[in-house]
């Protein structure tokens, strides 16, 4: 009776569970099942990015969804979710993803804390450094504590430090240097040496420090207050644009002349400026301190500027030409603004170490920990020394011989394991010198690694909201990767089939109607009117630059090309004729058009549309791909389950 009464309650929780699984169930996609918890989470998450109004409603969204997941299923048919790349790239993430639940500690925000505040500091030392690496026998350590030792006894009695390094110190280049490094400040140098010189006083030489380069000693010669974010505008004439109708050289210098004569920055910058993406805001560029640009000239002369509105002169850049105006000096950021990059550095740091034992120990404590058999006197039998040399071979250990290294959880770490990681690990590591190092160091790592994914597989078992993320990134990555396989590359590698979608195409490629013109930009009403009278009397571009523009005043730009007649460039509402225009105004500028010769509209060549082409291309092929994907794939929708969902994102 008991028996029986277990079946049936076993029974019972099994049909009820089974039901809750079947009705949640939105569609199925060749009987497999996907649910609507997902479906709804990706369309409140995604809805706002929908572009098409007709997809925005609840069926409409559904049919992007199933094609969403025909891509999934399809990249999983080929295979993708088995590639390297893939399983890197979705292992990369899960580690960094899995650092936000995990890496939340007291010791991760008091590194970030201490980081900050020697970040307001450079400093300014000399070093001597005696090598020895961690792997050392016992006498080299000593003889090389012995001989650092020594040296900094003669700097402490006062002798010259620099003459000492260039004399003992074993640091390459120290000797043409005297042991200099100039100024650094917090995350420059491994986390040893920062303590040592963050902790030594200005003029003082540091205690012995040891790391895996070896000893140091550390004279500091200054700490000075790091500089503070600025943030300033430019106009930018880029040398690097093809053939230019200018000189880039020569057209900064007109505009730094224009600037000096009163004319509006802003104005220029929207006009003339090539950087585009500051043009639009009036040549204003993100705030940033020293050593954050790729540009050492121009934050040199960025900083050299001493009152909001000062300019440079014109300067050269890898980037082009520059005038740069100062708008403000910031004051120094909070910690709490810069919180999670400092957090960041630190868990990605060499003060992991710190922060990892930190974790290894809350994980051992969450789900149990038991030591179990000890490595080393097997491995150091077992290990041939043919993996001082990174190439040794694992040999299959008997079941017997097979002990537990250590028990996490509910999953045992064998020696099997452990030798399979030394096998891999091998390959990617410096050279040893003693077998008994390299297990020690590889036994700490394989340790952290399985406590590591423990708690990662446990994570996602337990925590909704990290599960569902983790699976829109895995599901991204495949999509990417059947796109890009079957529809992409495709694309750009099918040349023939390219260029005949644009002969069977080409009349959706209309040039509108262009002008072949020379614009004149000219500062006041009154030089325009003198430039319409000139070109009038048949004056060329050149002799109306030369008489209306001297060494120290530029009085007009003259921009010549072919446009389109609703560039930007052109002024809006421009009578399309040949011959002089009218004079208009463009922002604080005075145009004129010398239009001399009006091209039809017209179908633009394959070369002129080349990348518009291969987009609509590659439109194509995904459009075919798709129908082929709805005929392979049975979709069956629950029309219950789609009832219900609408019923509740409603």
């Amino acid at each position: 009776m008991k028996n029986f009464l277990s079946v049936c309650i076993l029974a019972f929780i099994c049909a009820t569970v089974y039901s809750q699984d079947k009705k949640d169930v939105l569609m199925t996609i060749n009987e497999k099942p996907v649910y609507a918890k997902e479906f709804e989470r990706v369309y409140k998450k995604n809805l706002d990015l929908v572009q098409d109004e007709s997809q925005k409603d609840i069926d409409g969204y559904l049919d992007l969804f199933i094609d969403y997941k025909l891509k999934i299923a399809e990249a999983k048919a080929q295979g993708l979710d088995k590639e390297s790349n893939y399983l890197s790239e979705l292992s990369k993430y899960r580690d960094q993803l899995s650092r936000n639940y995990i890496y939340e500690n007291k010791i991760t925000e008091e590194l970030a804390k201490e980081a900050y505040e020697r970040g307001m500091l450079d400093i300014d030392a000399t070093h001597i450094l005696i090598k020895v690496d961690y792997e050392a026998v016992p006498q080299d350590t000593l003889a090389a504590y012995n001989k650092i030792k020594s040296i900094r006894e003669k700097a402490l009695k006062g002798e010259d430090f620099k003459k000492l390094a260039r004399t003992y110190s074993e640091e390459p280049g120290s000797k043409e240097r005297g042991g200099e490094l100039g100024y650094f400040s917090v995350f420059t140098m491994v986390y040893p040496f920062e303590n040592a010189a963050y902790n030594t006083k200005v003029g003082e030489i540091s205690e012995i420090t040891r790391t895996s380069f070896g000893y140091h000693i550390i004279k500091v010669n200054d700490k000075r207050k790091r500089l503070p974010k600025i943030e300033v505008s430019h106009i930018m004439i880029s040398d690097k644009k093809g053939a230019r109708t200018f000189n880039p050289e020569e057209r900064i210098n007109e505009i730094y002349a224009m600037l000096n004569q009163g004319e509006a920055f802003e104005s220029l910058a929207k006009q003339f400026s090539d950087d585009k993406n500051s043009a639009v805001n009036g040549g204003k560029l993100k705030p940033f301190t020293k050593g954050e640009l790729r540009a050492s000239e121009f934050e040199d002369a960025a900083y050299a500027l001493k009152n909001p509105g000062d300019l440079s002169k014109p300067i050269k850049t890898d980037f082009g030409w520059h005038v740069i105006r100062l708008e403000e000096k910031l004051p120094m950021e909070s910690f709490e603004s810069k919180r999670e990059e400092l957090e960041k550095k630190v868990t990605d740091g060499d003060r992991s170490k710190i922060v990892t034992s930190t974790v290894n120990k809350r994980i051992k404590e969450k789900y149990g920990f038991k030591k179990g058999v000890s490595y080393l006197p097997y491995f150091d039998t077992y290990l041939g020394d043919a993996i001082l040399k990174r190439s040794w071979t694992m040999t299959p250990i008997p079941a017997e011989e097979d002990k537990v290294l250590f028990t996490i959880g509910d999953k045992n770490a064998t020696f099997t394991g452990f030798a399979k990681y030394i096998e891999d690990r091998q390959r990617s590591t410096r050279p040893y010198k003693l077998k008994e190092k390299l297990l020690v160091e590889f036994y700490d790592e394989f340790e952290t690694k399985e406590l590591k994914d423990y708690f990662k597989e446990k994570l996602e078992e337990e925590n909704e909201d990290y599960a569902a993320i983790l699976n829109e990134y895995r599901d991204g990555l495949l999509i990417f990767d059947v796109m890009d396989k079957n529809i992409w590359q495709k694309g750009k590698n099918d040349s023939i089939g390219l260029q005949q979608y644009y002969e069977k195409t080409k009349e959706n490629y209309q040039w509108k109607q262009r002008v072949d013109a020379d614009i004149y930009s000219a500062t006041t009403e009154a030089f325009a009117q003198q430039i319409q009278k000139m070109l009038n009397e048949g004056k060329t571009s050149e002799e109306i630059k030369t008489a209306l523009n001297t060494d120290d005043t530029v009085n007009v730009l003259i921009t010549p090309g072919v446009f389109e007649i609703d560039q930007r460039e052109l002024p809006q509402n421009l009578e399309i004729k040949k011959g002089v225009s009218k004079i208009s105004q463009n922002n604080d500028s005075f145009v004129i058009v010398n239009i001399k010769d009006i091209i039809a509209p017209g179908i633009k060549s394959f070369e002129d549309i080349k990348g518009k082409v291969l987009s609509n291309y590659q439109n194509e092929i995904e459009a075919t791909w798709m129908q082929s994907l709805h005929s392979k794939y049975n979709v069956e929708v629950n029309k219950k389950g789609l009832k219900r969902v609408k019923k509740s994102l409603k």
